[in-house]
C-alpha cells in the first residue's frame, strides 16, 4: 500500500494503516466505545465555552476521504476553552465521518450504539507556534465530537454545509464557504466524555483531547443521503460514492474516560 493512497476501502483501510503508519498500533488510540458502566463521572471537569468568530470561515472541499470545512486559524479568533482543557484553542476545521446507510457511520460507539455520523471540529493549542508543532504534543490537539442521528426534524444548521455538497461532487473540488457560525451545531447539552486519544485518520497522532457530546443532533434521511452523493474519485473518474469513511473502534488499554455529568 503507497503511503499517498490510504483509505477505507479493504486493501488500504484501516486495518492495514499501520503497515505505514505504526502509530496507528499505539497505546491511545481513537476512536473507542464508551461504556457507561466504565466511565468515571469527575465533578472537577467544568463546562466548556466556544467563542467563534463567523468570519473565519474560508471554504468547503471534498479531499475523496471526507467532507471538511476550513477556518483561519492565524489568531484567536475562534476558540473553544474549558472543561478538560488548558488555555484557548484555535479552530482549525471540521469535518464528518458517515455510513452507507443510517445504522451506521459513527467512529465513537456509545454502549453499543453507533449514530449515522460524526462531526469533528479540530482545534490546535498555539502555545505550540504551529499546527505540525501541536501534532507532536500530548495536549496540543482538541476535536469536540459530535453525534449525528436521523430523526424526523431536518437540522436546519446542517443545511449551509449540505447546500454547498453540490459545488463539491468529487474529489479535490473546493468551493468558498463564508460567514458560518458553527455552535449552531452544538445541541443543546453541554454533557461530554473526555479522555486523551489520537486522530482517527494516518498518521493517527495521539495528541488529542477529546470532548465528545452525550447529546446528538438530528439530521433527516434526506439530509444523511445528501452526504452520501459525494464521490471519492475525481471528475474524469467513474463516480464512486464516498460513504463508510470512518474507523471502527480500537482498544481502550488501560485508559479512563471521565464524563462531566452524572
Amino acid at each position: 500500500m503507497a503511503q499517498a493512497v490510504w483509505g477505507y476501502d479493504s486493501d488500504n483501510g484501516p486495518e492495514r494503516w499501520h503497515e505505514n503508519y505504526p502509530l496507528a498500533k499505539g497505546d491511545k488510540q481513537s476512536p473507542i466505545e464508551i461504556n457507561s458502566k466504565d466511565v468515571q463521572h469527575d465533578s472537577s471537569l467544568s463546562s466548556w465555552h466556544a467563542s467563534y468568530d463567523p468570519g473565519a470561515a474560508k471554504t468547503i472541499l471534498n479531499n475523496g476521504r471526507t467532507c471538511r470545512v476550513v477556518f483561519d486559524d492565524t489568531f484567536d479568533r475562534s476558540v473553544l476553552r474549558g472543561g478538560p482543557l488548558a488555555g484557548a484553542y484555535r479552530l482549525r476545521q471540521l469535518h464528518l465521518h458517515w455510513g452507507s446507510s443510517d445504522d451506521h457511520g459513527s467512529e465513537h460507539v456509545i454502549d453499543g450504539v453507533k449514530y449515522a455520523a460524526e462531526l469533528h471540529m479540530v482545534h490546535w493549542n498555539p502555545k505550540h507556534g504551529n499546527f505540525a508543532g501541536a501534532l507532536k504534543q500530548p495536549d496540543g490537539v482538541a476535536v469536540v465530537g459530535i453525534f449525528l442521528k436521523v430523526g424526523k426534524t431536518p437540522k436546519p444548521e446542517m443545511k449551509r454545509i449540505l447546500e454547498e455538497i453540490e459545488n463539491i461532487k468529487t474529489k479535490g473540488k473546493e468551493a468558498p464557504f463564508q460567514h458560518f457560525d458553527p455552535s449552531i451545531l452544538f445541541p443543546k447539552s453541554r454533557d461530554y466524555w473526555t479522555y486523551h486519544g489520537s486522530f482517527t485518520t494516518p498518521p493517527c497522532e495521539e495528541c488529542i483531547t477529546w470532548i465528545l457530546l452525550r447529546e446528538p443532533i438530528e439530521v433527516s434521511s434526506d439530509q444523511m443521503a445528501k452526504l452520501r452523493s459525494l464521490s471519492k474519485n475525481d471528475e474524469n473518474e467513474p463516480e464512486s460514492p464516498l460513504v463508510d469513511n470512518w474507523r471502527p473502534p480500537q482498544p481502550l488499554k488501560g485508559r479512563i474516560v471521565r464524563a462531566s455529568f452524572k
